[in-house]
């Protein structure tokens, strides 16, 4: 058995989620912030057969897509400087995913 956690940002986890329960997967949610740009995320716990990890990938890829925005990071160079809006293209969405080995599960 293995445990998949999946970071994924919050404008994809109701269509993963709409897509893990419909092929019976159980899944937890749990709400995370992401550290680079402070976004929303979420944070879902998925228990799998070692033969299922593969069904669950696929349906991550498909239902969490990466897209580009255009943000403003302020920066500062030095103390007493002002803030400086500068505006940055970066990359967000996708999942990131972590296949754990399970030892032991129990339904309790």
């Amino acid at each position: 058995m293995k445990l998949i956690v999946a970071i994924v940002q919050d404008q994809d986890v109701n269509a993963l989620m709409d897509a893990l329960t419909e092929k019976k997967y159980r899944v937890t949610k749990l709400s995370s912030t992401g550290g680079f740009l402070k976004s929303g995320n979420t944070t879902l716990l998925i228990g799998v057969e070692d033969d299922k990890v593969n069904e669950v990938k696929e349906l991550v890829d498909h239902n969490c897509k990466t897209r580009e925005i255009t943000t403003s990071l302020l920066t500062v160079t030095m103390p007493g400087d002002t803030f400086v809006p500068y505006p940055l293209e970066v990359k967000v969405g996708g999942a990131t995913l972590f296949v754990l080995n399970v030892d032991e599960f129990l339904r309790v």
